[in-house]
């Protein structure tokens, strides 16, 4: 009884420590614009996550065929767009906006499924699209009515996040999920370093900022957070491991308020809000509130998708 509530403790501590880690990248990406360029950031964070779950688990290697490398080109170029198109997006927003902005991925999942598996969105997750576009609303759209180019482009990566996901679950099927995951990042570091090289230019000045935001985001924010959400997932039900892995957004804010100076409206605040409750709608359907034995049944008729930054953030 002791071990298990232990377990219990623990995984949901490693999915706070993963919502935590993914929640202040955002900043770090933010802070890191003003002496490296998007891509070229995107093509070291790629390179070194390949290269270090490589080390890691060099062993499976040799299961890698042909098969593996198609789906992984496919999942990796999804990866790839929708890091980049955030990436950029944050040189016009804020850390807090684009935390939150990106997590809509979570509400438009079922859709994208919808669409491939021919399976509808249930009642929750109707409620949750209605709820996050008047979110969005909040947060983005300007007194002229207009939305910045950066939420836009932010929107956009949510987008394809969402599709990123979707790609995952069809091709993970049978597949080594580690596997995947080193392929995926060998081809974003791939197309990441392509756009840099033609495009942008090496950091002039190599110093400790620099350094540092790559190791974070290279090592905390890729490896050690995806073996959290892993081991916190293997013993925490669907339901609560949702709610503590959408914190990620709500870090973001924290950390952009604290350490970016980032002003928080009530205009603002409302759309965060909401956005976070459609999130928490569309991840759980709100299986809290329903008795043990109708959570279960509820579990099994819709299942349930968390957030992945997861290979995320």
């Amino acid at each position: 009884m002791k071990n298990s509530l232990k377990k219990n403790i623990g995984a949901k501590a490693a999915l706070f420590g993963a919502a935590l880690i993914w929640g202040s990248s955002f900043l770090v990406v933010k802070n890191s614009m003003d002496v490296i360029q998007p891509h070229m950031l995107l093509a070291f964070r790629f390179t070194a996550g390949c290269l270090l779950l490589c080390i890691i688990f060099h062993k499976r290697l040799r299961l890698l065929n042909k098969d593996y490398f198609i789906k992984g080109a496919v999942i990796g170029a999804c990866l790839f767009l929708a890091y980049s198109l955030q990436t950029i997006g944050i040189l016009d927003t804020t850390p807090g906006k684009n935390a939150f902005l990106t997590a809509v991925y979570c509400v438009l999942v079922p859709f994208f499924f919808w669409i491939v598996d021919k399976k509808k969105p249930d009642k929750y997750n109707i409620l949750a699209a209605v709820i996050t576009l008047l979110g969005i609303g909040l947060v983005s759209v300007n007194g002229n009515l207009s939305i910045g180019i950066g939420d836009s482009l932010t929107l956009v990566s949510g987008v394809v996040f969402a599709a990123h996901m979707v790609a995952v679950a069809k091709f993970s099927k049978d597949k080594d999920p580690v596997l995947l995951t080193i392929l995926q990042f060998g081809y974003a570091a791939v197309f990441s370093w392509v756009v840099a090289l033609i495009s942008e230019d090496f950091p002039k000045d190599w110093n400790g900022q620099v350094i540092g935001s790559l190791v974070f985001l290279s090592v905390f924010a890729t490896a050690v957070a995806l073996l959290l959400q892993n081991v916190g997932q293997k013993y925490t039900n669907p339901a609560p491991a949702a709610i503590i892995l959408s914190l990620e957004s709500v870090f973001g804010v924290l950390f952009s308020i604290f350490f970016y100076g980032e002003r928080l409206t009530f205009r603002l605040f409302s759309g965060f809000f909401l956005i976070f409750i459609a999130v928490i709608i569309s991840e759980t359907k709100l299986s809290f509130f329903v008795k043990k034995g109708d959570s279960v049944l509820l579990a099994k008729e819709n299942g349930s998708i968390l957030p992945a930054d997861s290979i995320e953030s």
